[in-house]
């Protein structure tokens, strides 16, 4: 994802001067086309009403110094204003021919209600009737502007209409908008483009099949310029007449424009899409000759860190350079994974050598102990005792041959630790009782060996005195915890508990050894139930109230199928 994005970021400002350059670009030089054909437009405006103004002032002229109008409008009788309407028509017949974009010259006479009007072509009767009746509409709404030429639609056909009062008659002239349009002819708009005139409300009067066709809107304001068209793309630039409510319109299409762009131009935009169009190939190929290959490689060190050293990068065509890569990965994860195996095969064998030392360290701990009570039988000559304590010694020490295993059964535990106990009353009759609670379901679980008993033996060490009994319980029992169950071992007596400093110290999980070997048993069955159950095993230290040491153990259960029959019975008294 960097290296794709240190690409783009590289790329991306690039391509994007290029489109803002070409974007920049065609603007000025839409600009420079809008300027030139808004100066067309107004050359071309100022032509149109000059023959506007041309048509007004014959009209203007004709009515102050003409004798035969101003015979025509002083007419009395109508022998004489038939002889003047003739001497008129002679008048208008022959200018009309100088002024070649008006189609018609009109007089009206609204008190005789007649009508004379000289026309250039002969229309047809509906349109000579339609033309008479928008004169007299006009006159009769007196809404007469002699400076103004108006928009008239006559038979799908636009005109502009001009009239002048003079006293009881009114003079004017017809001209059609399609007349106005010759002179752009000539002019080069484009293949789809052209010039026409359009009223203020944005209704053409020419050329409407190309406003209609490419669904041009047309402005009534035509200071600036802007682009107009769904199916083509047109600049519209236009100029209003200062002889009525109309503007001259040029539509020049876009492509057209975009012809006169200099060379460079083109190049930029052909760059510029080549970019655009090659990035996605770039990345696509940076992708595939390089992404993949990174991503198949972090994949695999990422499930190797999290322990599954079996991870291999699969082979897949690639660079020469990932393939050796790849293949050097596999190889030296092939050796990490050979050597954590042996690492963990050394480390498993020292763990059990440690084990089986740390098992035999209590038997020396304790032959000194049963030497010691012997020794303190033989002296009194009590020979019964004697027996019975050796008996109990050789059922001991068997046991102890054979605990160099990792685990025992819960019920040879109970049974070796009654045998301790047996040897201890022994020595201290009528000081040292003992009662095992365990339930028959339990005692077929395994256990370390001496857990039980080394702490038994510890109570007896640092808790026995002459002075009153000491009475050790041992209760067994199952608790669960994260849905997991687990097998507790609880050693309590009546001593006098551990001191506060020993207890503190216990408490931290620290090692009481001392140079004498003191509290060796404690520091043993720690280390032990570290190496066979880790984090899951747990032991706690406590005194009772009033008095009294307590032990708790916990241990995760082991089971195993029994081979007998039901043959155990349940633990009482020692």
């Amino acid at each position: 994802m960097k290296l794709m994005l240190g690409v783009l970021i590289l790329t991306l400002p690039l391509i994007t001067i290029l489109i803002y350059y070409s974007v920049y670009s065609t603007k000025v030089v839409r600009n420079q086309v809008a300027d030139s054909y808004k100066n067309m437009m107004i050359l071309y405006m100022d032509q149109v009403d000059k023959t506007l103004e041309d048509s007004e002032k014959y009209i203007n002229n004709t009515v102050v110094a003409d004798s035969d109008f101003i015979a025509y409008q002083l007419s009395k009788s109508e022998y004489d204003y038939n002889f003047n309407k003739i001497m008129m028509f002679n008048k208008l017949s022959n200018d009309i021919s100088m002024y070649k974009s008006v189609n018609s010259f009109f007089l009206y006479a609204p008190k005789r209600d007649d009508m004379l009007r000289v026309t250039r072509d002969r229309g047809t009767i509906e349109e000579d009737e339609a033309m008479n009746n928008v004169i007299k509409m006009t006159v009769d709404s007196k809404q007469i502007n002699s400076k103004h030429w108006n928009v008239e639609q006559i038979n799908h056909t636009y005109y502009l209409m001009y009239i002048f009062q003079s006293g009881d008659v009114y003079f004017g002239a017809w001209i059609k908008v399609e007349n106005l349009m010759v002179p752009f002819k000539t002019i080069d708009f484009g293949t789809n483009g052209g010039a026409l005139f359009a009223t203020q409300n944005g209704v053409p009067l020419t050329n409407v099949d190309l406003v209609n066709r490419n669904q041009v809107q047309l402005k009534a304001v035509m200071e600036n310029y802007y682009l107009s068209g769904n199916y083509h793309n047109f600049l519209v630039v236009g100029e209003p007449s200062s002889k009525g409510d109309f503007n001259l319109i040029a539509l020049v299409p876009d492509e057209k424009i975009l012809e006169k762009l200099p060379y460079l131009q083109k190049m930029v935009g052909l760059i510029t899409f080549a970019s655009l169009f090659s990035l996605p190939l770039g990345l696509s190929l940076l992708r595939r000759t390089i992404m993949l290959p990174l991503n198949r490689l972090m994949a695999a060190m990422k499930r190797i860190r999290s322990g599954y050293l079996e991870a291999r990068i699969e082979t897949f065509p690639t660079s020469d350079e990932f393939i050796l890569v790849n293949e050097t990965f596999n190889n030296m994860i092939a050796q990490i994974e050979g050597l954590r195996i042996n690492v963990y095969e050394e480390q498993l064998s020292k763990q059990n050598e440690e084990l089986q030392r740390l098992q035999l360290q209590i038997n020396p701990h304790f032959f000194l102990n049963s030497l010691n009570i012997l020794y303190n039988l033989a002296k009194v000559k009590n020979y019964e005792l004697i027996k019975e304590m050796s008996l109990s010694l050789m059922k001991y020490f068997r046991y102890m041959l054979r605990s160099n295993l990792s685990l025992v059964k819960l019920k040879d535990e109970l049974e070796h630790t009654q045998n301790y106990f047996r040897i201890q009353e022994l020595r201290f009759p009528e000081s040292l009782t003992c009662q095992i609670n365990a339930p028959e379901y339990l005692i077929d679980t395994y256990v370390p060996p001496l857990v039980i008993q080394t702490f038994v033996e510890n109570t007896v060490k640092h808790a026995i005195t002459l002075d009153e009994p000491i009475h050790i319980s041992i209760d067994i029992d199952v608790i669960e915890q994260d849905h997991v169950p687990y097998i507790t071992i609880s050693i309590q007596d009546t001593g006098t508990g551990f001191p506060d400093d020993v207890l503190h110290v216990l408490q931290k999980e620290e090692s009481l050894v001392t140079e004498q070997g003191e509290h060796l048993g404690i520091w043993n069955i720690q280390r032990r139930l570290r190496l066979l159950y880790a984090q899951s095993a747990q032991i706690s230290f406590s005194n009772r109230l009033p008095r009294g040491a307590a032990i708790l153990i916990t241990l995760p259960i082991h089971l195993k199928m029994k081979a007998g029959g039901a043959d155990d019975v349940p633990f009482t008294d020692c």
